[in-house]
C-alpha cells in the first residue's frame, strides 16, 4: 500500500507539522490537497513540503478542529503530548490534549464523514504476560499518558460502532529516524548516538537484556498510508517490525555503525521498565497488507547519515 492508492482526496494531519505527521504529509502532498494542524509547540513549519496548508492550531480547540476538518475525506490524527514525564507532571493537560483533543477529531469527523487514522501506543499494554503482544493482550496502561492514549484508543474504535465512523488505530511500537526530538518512544536512540559520536560511554539503564521492537519512521508512514484505505475499520493494528532488539544489542549496534569506540557502561536499572516488548503483526498483515522494510542496522545508518 503507498501513496498512489490515495489521490484527489482532502487529508488533514494533526500534528502535521511533527516527526511523523510531516512525513505523512509530504507523502500524500502531491497528489490531494493536504491541510496540517498542528500548534508548533514541538514541530515546526519548515518541516512541511510546498503546498500543504498549515492551519496553526490546537487540537483542544473544538472551532480549530472542526475548522481544519471540514469537507475531509481522510483525518491522520498525530497530535499528542507524548512526554510521559509530563503526563506525571502535568496529568489534567496530558488528558486534554490526548483524550480530549482526540474526541474533538472525532467529533468533527463525525460531521465531515471522514475516516480517522489514529496515533495510538503500545504504551497502553503496560508489562505485557507474553510476547509478542497481539492487538488483543490485555491493557494495564501505567502512567496517565499511557491511560490517555488507551482511553482515545478505545474512543476511536467505538466511534466506528456507535457512530459508523470509519476509524483505525495504529499502535506504533518504538519508532525512529531522522528529525525525531527524542522522548518515550526511541529517546534512547538518540542517546546512544550522541554519546557514540562524542566518544563517550553508552550508559545503559539496566543490565541491557530488555527488549523493544524499534521502527522506522518510513514503515509507519506506510502503515498509515494502509490504514486510509482499508476495509478493516473499526479495529487496532500493530505497527513494529516483529523483531525484539535488546538495549545492549541496540548500543553496540549504534557503535558499529558511528565507527566509535566508546565503552558500553551499566547504570542502575530504571524503577518500572518494561522488561520485553515486542509487536505480533499477524492482524497488521493480513488486513492492511502491512510488512515492515527497514531493518534496524539500515535504519540507523539512515539516521546516522541525516544527523
Amino acid at each position: 500500500m503507498n501513496a498512489a492508492n490515495i489521490t484527489a482526496k482532502t487529508v488533514v494531519v494533526t500534528g502535521g507539522a511533527g516527526f511523523i505527521g510531516s512525513r505523512i504529509a509530504a507523502a500524500l502532498a502531491d497528489d490531494n490537497e493536504v491541510r496540517v494542524l498542528d500548534d508548533l509547540s514541538s514541530g515546526a513549519a519548515t518541516n512541511l513540503p510546498d503546498g500543504v496548508e498549515l492551519l496553526e492550531g490546537d487540537v483542544r480547540d473544538e472551532t480549530a478542529v472542526r475548522d481544519a476538518v471540514r469537507d475531509a475525506d481522510v483525518v491522520f490524527h498525530e497530535a499528542a503530548e507524548v512526554s510521559v514525564q509530563r503526563s506525571v507532571e502535568q496529568p489534567r493537560r496530558s488528558n486534554d490534549v490526548n483524550v480530549g483533543g482526540t474526541l474533538n477529531v472525532l467529533e468533527a469527523a463525525r460531521e465531515a464523514d471522514a475516516r480517522v487514522v489514529f496515533a495510538s501506543s503500545c504504551a497502553i499494554y503496560g508489562v505485557p504476560d507474553a510476547v509478542p503482544l497481539t492487538e488483543d493482550a490485555p491493557a494495564r496502561p501505567r502512567s496517565p499518558y499511557a491511560i490517555d492514549k488507551y482511553a482515545a484508543d478505545s474512543y476511536v474504535r467505538a466511534y466506528n460502532d456507535l457512530y459508523g465512523l470509519e476509524t483505525v488505530a495504529l499502535r506504533y511500537f518504538n519508532v525512529y529516524g531522522p528529525g525525531q526530538a527524542g522522548g518515550q518512544y526511541s529517546g534512547v536512540i538518540n542517546v546512544f548516538v550522541d554519546q557514540a559520536r562524542r566518544g563517550d560511554p553508552i550508559t545503559i539503564d539496566g543490565d541491557g537484556t530488555q527488549t523493544r521492537d524499534f521502527v522506522y519512521v518510513d514503515d509507519v508512514v506506510r502503515a498509515n498510508l494502509a490504514a486510509a484505505t482499508t476495509d478493516a475499520v473499526g479495529e487496532a493494528f500493530h505497527v513494529g517490525t516483529g523483531a525484539e532488539t535488546s538495549v545492549l544489542e541496540l548500543a553496540e549496534t549504534i557503535r558499529d555503525v558511528t565507527g566509535s569506540d566508546s565503552d558500553i557502561v551499566h547504570q542502575d536499572p530504571r524503577p518500572g521498565d518494561v522488561p520485553a516488548s515486542v509487536a505480533d503483526l499477524t492482524r497488521a498483515r493480513e488486513s492492511l497488507g502491512y510488512e515492515p522494510t527497514v531493518g534496524l542496522e539500515a535504519g540507523l545508518r539512515n539516521l546516522v547519515a541525516k544527523r
